[in-house]
Parts: C-alpha cells; sequence; structure tokens
C-alpha cells in the first residue's frame, strides 16, 4: 500500500474532512465534559455564552485573537516555504522588548509618529531574531526546528534578565516588570471603557498584506515554490537561500508585532507572564488555518473563543479549563489527519 497525491481534489474532498475533524474535536470535549460531571450540551452553551454571549465576551475574544493572528501568520508563512518556526514565542518577546526600550520615554515624539517607529523596530527585532535560525540552515544545515525552538528557553531567560536587571522598574515595589509606556506609545481602545485596541485592526490589516503576498506578488509565488520542492525551485532559477531568508525576516515580523500589540495595547508594561504561550498555540492557528492567511483569522477567532469561553465554563459549571486544551490537541492531531486524507489517496500496489 502507498500514498498517491491528488492532483486536483474536489471541493468536498477539500472542506469535508476538516469540518469533521472539528466535529470530532467537539465530540471528543463532550465525552470528557461527562467523565468530569458535566452536561455536555451546558458546557457548549456557557463556553458560548461566556466567549459571544455579550458585548463585554465578545470584545474580550477578539482582545485574546489578536496575539494568535500575529503569531499565527507568521507561522504560516514561514510553514509554507517548510520552514519550521517553531520560535514565534522568543520573537514575540523581542518585540516586546524593543516596544518597551523605546516606548517609556527615551524617544519623545508625536504619537502618530512613534507609534509606527516602535511597531517597525519591533518588527526588525523579531525578524533578526528568526533570521539566526535562517542563516545556520542554509549555510550550515542546521535543524532550524532544534534552533528555534530553543531560542524560546533563551530568551526567556534573557527577558527575565532584563526584568531583573537594565529595564526593571524602579518603582515597582521589587516585582520584576518594566517601567509603563509613555501615553505616546500607547495603542488607543477601540471602544472606550474595555479592553479591545488598534492591534486588533492591525492584526486584520497583516492577514490582508500576507494574502496579498502570498496571492499576488512575486515573493509569495517563490515562497509556495521553495515550500512544494526546493530542488525543482532551484532548477527553475529560483534563489532558494534568499527566499527562505526573506521568509524568516517576515515571519519574525509577524510575531514581533504580537508581542508590540500587547505591551503598547493591552498591559502597558512587560512582565515574563506577557505571553501564555501564543508562540505555541499560534502553530495551532496555522495548521487549523491549513496556512491561508485569511484563514488565520478564523482559526484565532475559533481559538480565542475556546480559551475565553472555558474561563467562563470553569467557573460556572466547575468543569476544568483544560478541556479547552484538549479540544484544541485533539482539533489540530485530526485536522493534520484530514490534511493528509484530502491531499492523498491509497493505493495497493
Amino acid at each position: 500500500m502507498r500514498l498517491e497525491p491528488i492532483a486536483n481534489p474536489s471541493l468536498a474532498r477539500q472542506f469535508v474532512p476538516p469540518a469533521l475533524a472539528i466535529a470530532a474535536s467537539f465530540l471528543i470535549a463532550a465525552l470528557l465534559a461527562l467523565v468530569a460531571g458535566g452536561n455536555p450540551f451546558s458546557v457548549f452553551g456557557l463556553i458560548f455564552n461566556g466567549a459571544l454571549g455579550s458585548r463585554f465576551a465578545l470584545l474580550e475574544t477578539l482582545n485574546r485573537a489578536t496575539p494568535l493572528i500575529f503569531t499565527g501568520l507568521a507561522v504560516a508563512v514561514a510553514f509554507r516555504a517548510k520552514l519550521w518556526n517553531i520560535g514565534a514565542e522568543a520573537q514575540l518577546y523581542m518585540g516586546a522588548v524593543v516596544t518597551v526600550v523605546l516606548g517609556t520615554g527615551a524617544v519623545t515624539l508625536p504619537a502618530a509618529i512613534l507609534l509606527p517607529a516602535i511597531g517597525i523596530a519591533a518588527m526588525l527585532g523579531g525578524a533578526l531574531v528568526l533570521l539566526i535560525p535562517a542563516l545556520l540552515k542554509t549555510r550550515l544545515g542546521v535543524d532550524e526546528v532544534v534552533t528555534t525552538l530553543l531560542f524560546n528557553f533563551i530568551f526567556l531567560l534573557f527577558v527575565s534578565y532584563l526584568l531583573e536587571g537594565p529595564l526593571k522598574d524602579p518603582m515597582g515595589m521589587g516585582w520584576p516588570k518594566s517601567e509603563r509606556l509613555i501615553p505616546e506609545a500607547r495603542l488607543p481602545r477601540i471602544v472606550d471603557g474595555l479592553r479591545l485596541h488598534w492591534g486588533f485592526a492591525l492584526a486584520l490589516i497583516s492577514a490582508l498584506a500576507v494574502w496579498f503576498i502570498d496571492a499576488r506578488t512575486t515573493l509569495g509565488f517563490e515562497m509556495r515554490a521553495v515550500g512544494q520542492n526546493p530542488e525543482a525551485a532551484r532548477f527553475a532559477g529560483i534563489p532558494v537561500t534568499a527566499v527562505i531568508l526573506k521568509t524568516a525576516l517576515l515571519s519574525g515580523g509577524l510575531a514581533a508585532l504580537a508581542g508590540f500589540s500587547e505591551v503598547a495595547g493591552l498591559k502597558g508594561s512587560l512582565t515574563l507572564d506577557l505571553s501564555p504561550g501564543f508562540g505555541y498555540t499560534g502553530i495551532v492557528v496555522a495548521m487549523l488555518a491549513l496556512l491561508h492567511p485569511l484563514g488565520v483569522v478564523a482559526a484565532a477567532l475559533f481559538v480565542a473563543a475556546i480559551f475565553v469561553g472555558a474561563d467562563s465554563m470553569s467557573r460556572a459549571a466547575g468543569v476544568p479549563t483544560y478541556i479547552a486544551d484538549i479540544m484544541l490537541a485533539s482539533a489540530l492531531l485530526l485536522t493534520v489527519l484530514a490534511i493528509l486524507i484530502t491531499r492523498f489517496r491509497v493505493r495497493r500496489d
């Protein structure tokens, strides 16, 4: 038996397996809810109400989705070119560090100039973080899965050092956190009195920009070609090494925007727990979206709704929030299986 690629899969074959994968993940979560002593219909109803049942809940879901869109886009861009970026967490923190360094008074400019300048600088910082593993991959053949993953731990230790030393807030009563950003360096709220900020709009614009690059530019074509077959791309005259490096710069910059938006739009300062794993969750988002930039937005909203709704559900029903983690993990594994079914058929030799 062997797997045979399907040249032109039908529309049903493209969409039915992923839909069944999501449905199966809900079924697994329902069984776990029963084991935990809850009513599955009540649990799912509480998750829905907690994520979308009120204006406050909806805006909180959009707020939680913002960094996931950025990290999901970063992973999708890299994975398209077969650059396995597992280090979005490090790139996110680099963006946050740059935001704090420039946004706590080191640079004084009007907000209309300062905010874009900090955002661009944060993107450059994140791009450089991923550029190092990309260079090691292209020059020395070092596996980027290992280097990008290790960068996450290295950079967290570096951030911990900064928050206990050069960036520590002298008025923070000994807590390891940075000084707060000046008002000119803060992203304004979309809705007064609530936490949703203009970082969400920036995330949507970024998704549209990545889609345009992927579908309408030479770079997007080159990234897809390198991802599908680097040897064939090289034979066709595509500079494979240059494309991988450009992909790394774009991917790292997008992940860094997650750190910029979280600090400038939500937190106002940097702490070691800024990200509860947004970089890793971005991998789930990208895979659920089948690496499509616009699909990343929908997948990020879905994942954010599950997490926000699970927090509310846990308080109301007494069911552990780990059901949300299991639901997303099973959705990821089943979606990968669905992708395999979509693109290949089993043949008997």
